[in-house]
């Protein structure tokens, strides 16, 4: 079978059937993951960034090239999960840059985006590591700048380019030791040739189904878990909580913003409006949902429409929660209905606000604590996507927000979302875990500027050492360590320091490992499984064996995660 070239309908063909791919493959790429913690993984993420884009593309009906890569540049973009999914939705819209102005492309017009979405894949990545998704990218835009100018046929140019995308992958545990000796290639460079290897099912004729998969609406794993039945639903000036994003389909000038900005405050409060040159995002609380639609479509295409009553939601909530009456002696002031988030519209502005991912009731107590305006309920288990942390955004009304991670791959997802924020400054501080971002809260002076704030907040990061305690999920072996599923492990902030058999034991010899001379607290954060008696009882172990570090234990109810470790 010979394609010369390749029209709209076939580039959504083609795409359906790469997250087609990735989708019956996602387990065997998590098996490929080197740490074999219950973490959220390769597969997964690359997975559920795809599905984002492939729902938005699956929904053109009428597709022509420009509307079909603004589906898929914006639907990764803002689906994108872990470091993975960022680096897919790089890739993705690099390679959407070149082609979208185009009719028909052909393999020359290939070749030229492949080289685009490495460019951009790279510079999203802040220390490219070699070995990776990012390598194998390379290898297939090398290829095919190579092959271009002796191969017209696109289905021999693709099979041409994944078979050395595969040699370059079959070579990346030479590029990094880490993989070597789990013996596996890398998880993110397998996702990304087993999209391809869909793309190429389908071009060669291959019938590929695919259907939009169904869940949690957009924004659901961001929580403030602040009490609701005291709020009357009088006390909401506008009824319905409207969401959507515009495909722009002319320029979108900041004359354009602030006019639709005006527009949205004469019909409604609590406005967002962020703009970058593909999309506009849109939240606004109105009464009239139809006048913010009807103003939308005036600049594009709608996608992702949402509209909650939230009068009706509040109402709802009060029932499950067997509180019709509507009072509660411990109802919070100043919160909603929909995730327990304060009521924007009776919130005013500030300059600094907060924005945490955490996970567990205890830990989300301890960051509102430290004065988080918003807990975004994530990390090991489920990494937030960019438009989980843009929702987030979207709540807190403050000129410039802190967003604390508190997960190496989610720090990627929070700098994407900063890059499409415009209404509000965001400074991402790269916390990699729960610890970190605690100190680096703990660590914020009111009253200091921003920069001088980042930098005490990234210094006292760097000086905190961290541990986790948890179990594992797949036999491998790694750092000499042979690891059978089930084993207790106990991690530090750069591998795995131990593994046993019993919870208290571990956690005994994380903390060995840890400590040092200097040491002088250390903070247990015990988990859903664990029990305060036990925290208690590793407590005084240690206190028995150095008698000069003093050691608390709080509650942080998180799951999988028996323990957390925090070493000052």
């Amino acid at each position: 079978m010979t394609v010369k070239t390749m029209d709209a309908l076939l580039v959504k063909k083609c795409f359906l059937a790469g997250a087609a791919a990735i989708q019956a493959k996602k387990e065997y790429i998590n098996d490929l993951n080197v740490f074999p913690v219950p973490d959220g993984d390769t597969g997964t993420n690359m997975t559920m960034t795809i599905m984002s884009a492939a729902n938005e593309v699956l929904a053109v009906e009428d597709p022509d090239m420009e509307t079909i890569c603004r589906a898929i540049s914006s639907g990764s973009l803002r689906g994108a999960r872990g470091n993975s999914g960022v680096i897919l939705s790089q890739l993705l819209r690099g390679f959407t840059k070149v082609i979208r102005n185009e009719k028909e492309i052909n393999v020359k017009i290939l070749a030229q985006s492949f080289q685009k979405a490495v460019d951009s894949a790279y510079k999203a990545v802040m220390k490219p590591k070699e070995g990776t998704i990012l390598t194998v990218a390379k290898g297939g835009a090398e290829h095919a700048s190579k092959i271009v100018k002796n191969c017209d046929d696109i289905v021999e140019f693709a099979r041409q380019v994944i078979e050395q995308m595969r040699e370059v992958l079959s070579r990346t545990p030479d590029m990094l030791p880490v993989l070597k000796e789990a013996g596996v290639v890398d998880s993110g460079g397998e996702g990304l040739v087993t999209i391809l290897e869909g793309v190429y099912d389908a071009l060669t004729g291959k019938e590929v189904h695919y259907e939009a998969e169904s869940g949690a609406p957009v924004g659901s794993n961001a929580t403030n878990s602040a009490k609701v039945e005291g709020i009357s639903t009088g006390d909401i000036k506008f009824g319905y909580c409207t969401e959507f994003i515009i495909l722009l389909e002319k320029e979108f000038t900041s004359r354009d913003e602030k006019s639709l900005k005006g527009y949205l405050e004469s019909i409604g409060d609590s406005i967002v409006c962020v703009a970058d040159e593909e999309l506009v995002k849109i939240h606004v609380h109105t009464n009239d949902p139809g006048l913010a639609i009807q103003k939308g479509l005036s600049y594009g295409e709608l996608s992702r429409m949402k509209i909650d009553n939230m009068r009706e939601e509040h109402n709802e909530r009060l029932i499950q929660s067997g509180s019709a009456s509507g009072t509660s002696p411990e109802a919070s002031p100043g919160v909603t209905q929909a995730s327990g988030e304060k009521k924007e519209e009776e919130t005013p502005w500030k300059k600094v606000g907060f924005i945490s991912v955490s996970v567990g009731e205890g830990l989300g107590n301890i960051f509102r604590e430290l004065g988080a305006d918003y807990v975004i309920e994530g990390g090991q288990t489920m990494n937030p996507s960019t438009e989980d942390i843009l929702d987030a955004v979207s709540h807190v009304r403050a000129e410039t927000i802190y967003i604390f991670p508190n997960n190496s791959n989610i720090v990627l997802a929070a700098n994407q979302a900063r890059d499409l924020t415009e209404d509000k400054h965001i400074v991402v501080i790269p916390t990699k875990n729960i610890p970190q971002g605690i100190t680096a809260m703990i660590n914020y002076i009111d009253g200091n500027s921003e920069e001088e704030n980042e930098a005490a907040m990234t210094e006292a990061v760097q000086q905190i050492k961290s541990g986790q305690v948890t179990y594992a999920v797949r036999d491998t072996s790694i750092d000499g360590k042979e690891i059978k599923q089930g084993d207790i492990m106990g991690l530090s902030d750069k591998t795995i320091e131990v593994v046993g058999s019993d919870v208290k034991e571990t956690t005994l010899r994380l903390i060995d490992a840890l400590k040092d001379e200097e040491t002088e607290l250390i903070t247990l954060y015990y988990g859903a499984e664990s029990s305060e008696e036990e925290a208690q009882e590793i407590a005084a172990a240690v206190c028995g064996k150095y008698e000069e570090i003093e050691v608390e234990t709080e509650y942080g109810g998180q799951p999988i995660y028996y323990y957390f470790i925090s070493v000052e």
